[in-house]
């Protein structure tokens, strides 16, 4: 038979407490790893597609390559809406402004340097994309009704009107390229800037994604950094 042995109240007291302090620093470590795990994956995952004018980012997405090959998809948003401005309009009020015309035809500059003999040009249907394309390019484009149907824009819709070997340029909305962005891992994406592009190419699996983003007022240091890469 196994003796009793009584333990003294305090002794018991003091494991206890040694236990508890031992949880509570458990506890502690703990709440500081899940922490550092959830402020890390904050920070690494990436709330918009990248800058590509920063560091060597056109280069490493392979995009000067890619676009020579035909092989880039560039979805460029209207420029700025003259119903959503005080600056004078370009024309009809669904239209863009004169500053947006401008702004617009200084990122038609910008693109044309990467070169265009083996790109197709397409625009929504809208007032606005119409003087944008016009602006961008120097001659009318043709439209099509799916590059205003924003609600049922996607990537695969996109890839279809795709040519081999050529490159494409669509002129659309921001809701058209926010669907795309969200499609591709981004639902919280800012919103395109006017005249904003999104740069998209096939990755090593012949998969379509999202390489990054150029806002109108970065293609001039784009084309001081790379564009002779083309060449």
């Amino acid at each position: 038979m196994r003796e009793h042995v009584n333990v003294p109240p305090a002794l018991v007291a003091g494991k206890l407490f040694n236990s508890a302090s031992k949880f509570r620093v458990l506890l502690t470590a703990s709440g500081i790893v899940v922490s550092l795990l959830l402020l890390t994956g904050y920070t690494c995952w990436s709330r918009s597609p990248i800058d590509l004018v920063r560091g060597q980012n056109m280069s490493r997405a392979g995009l000067y390559e890619s676009w020579k090959k035909g092989q880039v998809v560039v979805l460029v948003r209207h420029g700025e809406r003259c119903d959503r401005s005080d600056n004078e309009c370009l024309g009809p009020k669904d239209g863009i402004t004169r500053n947006g015309s401008q702004v617009s035809a200084q990122v038609g500059r910008s693109l044309s340097q990467l070169g265009l003999a083996r790109t197709d040009i397409l625009a929504s249907p809208s007032t606005r994309t119409a003087q944008t394309a016009q602006s961008l390019f120097g001659h009318p484009v043709a439209s099509q009704d799916w590059l205003v149907d924003c609600e049922n824009m996607n990537l695969g819709r996109v890839m279809a009107h795709k040519a081999i070997n050529r490159n494409l340029v669509l002129v659309t909305h921001s809701e058209c390229i926010g669907q795309l962005e969200s499609q591709q891992g981004y639902p919280s994406a800012e919103t395109s800037e006017y005249d904003g592009a999104v740069f998209i190419s096939l990755d090593k699996r012949n998969r379509p994604v999202i390489r990054g983003v150029i806002n109108p007022q970065d293609w001039k240091q784009l084309e001081r950094e790379g564009v002779t890469e083309t060449t």
